[in-house]
């Protein structure tokens, strides 16, 4: 190689450490084969990094600018020495492959947990306060989550001498390729605890089962959760506990199903009663609540018309569900007319008398559609 070191750097011949290294950078980002692998531009690359292993090393910088013979055996030194895949690592993220990352922490954030909430309709249309056994991970009470034996301190890893990190070497044509592993001896916390707690083991933390107090608010449904911040398990080291959520599961209700914040019901009546009118009284929701619920809140009177239809849908505004963000769904009650299946001689003779009087002794029925198509009921207008 007869063209001048610093001439390949494009750096004067009393340029400093840093400045040879941010040269070499700039020059590997352009020529590296990976970004430009035309055969030139690698002998390119080749010259810019031979270049580098001798400037950048004391030694061989005072014996060539002596004029002194520091290749040796040519690229790499012979024997890789003063230059490792790190360097180029450097140019192209400006830290170092092995570039040190530090211990780990012990001490670290817990996970969340979650557990399951089984409630009854009104309780989650209402709301609900309620006390649950929870089995988490709390702060060991004998070490305070240091996880050593009261009296002793962790110590320094002998085999990272603190850092957490032991290098891993391998030789390639670029050179020695380092990178940084988590020492086995301490699994990278940089220290080892020679005496651990005998209570945690050495985790700072134990099971434990502790109650606490929810509050469901009015107006959840099945997989609604309930966060519970700071209430989960406790990180290893004593580190600040994660969150809990309660996920409520609403039990069937015999009486109603829900739709969102409507409630849905079905009331039979006797085919005599729809046919006459009545009035039924209906438990609402709040009949399943002990408390705080006024008598009158429990019941509502339902006023059946005369000649009300089996199918016939009645809407009792805002006697629905409660909704998370306030107001309150409808009760919707389907009536259903039940016809007797059983009838003893007097009742016959009067059904009978009955139809005669109405004219229905051999009702010839009528066919209609189920339903109409927004086609047909154009159709129709435009016909009509």
């Amino acid at each position: 190689m007869s063209q001048d070191l610093y001439e390949i750097l494009g750096v004067a011949r009393d340029a400093d450490a840093d400045t040879i290294k941010k040269a070499y950078r700039r020059l590997a980002r352009q020529l590296h084969p990976d970004v430009n692998p035309d055969p030139e531009t690698q002998e390119q690359f080749k010259q810019v990094t031979h270049a580098y292993e001798v400037l950048s090393d004391p030694q061989k910088r005072a014996s060539y600018d002596r004029g002194g013979d520091v290749f040796g055996g040519g690229f790499g030194g012979g024997q890789g020495a003063g230059f490792s895949f790190t360097d180029i690592m450097d140019a192209f993220f400006g830290g170092g492959a092995a570039a040190s990352r530090g211990p780990r922490p012990r001490t670290r954030r817990g996970q969340d947990a979650l557990i399951r909430l089984d409630v009854d309709l009104a309780e989650a249309a209402f709301g609900v306060t309620r006390e649950l056994k929870v089995d988490t991970a709390v702060v060991c009470s004998t070490c305070h989550g240091a996880g050593a034996a009261p009296g002793t301190t962790p110590v320094p890893c002998e085999t990272c001498r603190g850092s957490g990190e032991v290098a891993h070497v391998q030789r390639s044509l670029l050179g020695e390729i380092r990178t940084l592993r988590p020492c086995p001896a301490c699994r990278g916390f940089g220290t080892i605890i020679p005496e651990p707690c005998r209570e945690c083991s050495g985790d700072g933390r134990v099971r434990s089962r502790s109650t606490l107090r929810v509050k469901i608010p009015a107006g959840v449904d099945t997989g609604t959760r309930v966060q519970l911040a700071g209430q989960g398990e406790v990180g290893p080291g004593g580190g600040p506990a994660g969150d809990l959520y309660v996920e409520v599961h609403v039990a069937p209700h015999p009486t109603f199903t829900r739709d969102g914040s409507e409630l849905h019901c079905t009331v039979s009546l006797p085919m005599t009663a729809a046919a006459l009118g009545t009035s039924v009284t209906l438990e609402t929701l709040e009949a399943d609540l002990e408390e705080g619920v006024e008598a009158d809140q429990k019941t509502i009177e339902l006023q059946i018309a005369p000649g009300t239809q089996s199918g016939t849908e009645q809407v009792l505004r805002g006697r629905g569900v409660p909704g998370l963000r306030g107001g309150r769904g409808n009760l919707i009650v389907t009536i259903l007319v039940e016809t007797p299946t059983r009838l003893d001689p007097r009742q016959e003779e009067l059904l009978t008398e009955l139809a005669a009087i109405r004219g229905e002794e051999a009702p010839a029925g009528s066919m209609r559609p189920a339903h109409k198509s927004v086609f047909s009921r154009f159709r129709d207008a435009f016909n009509g």
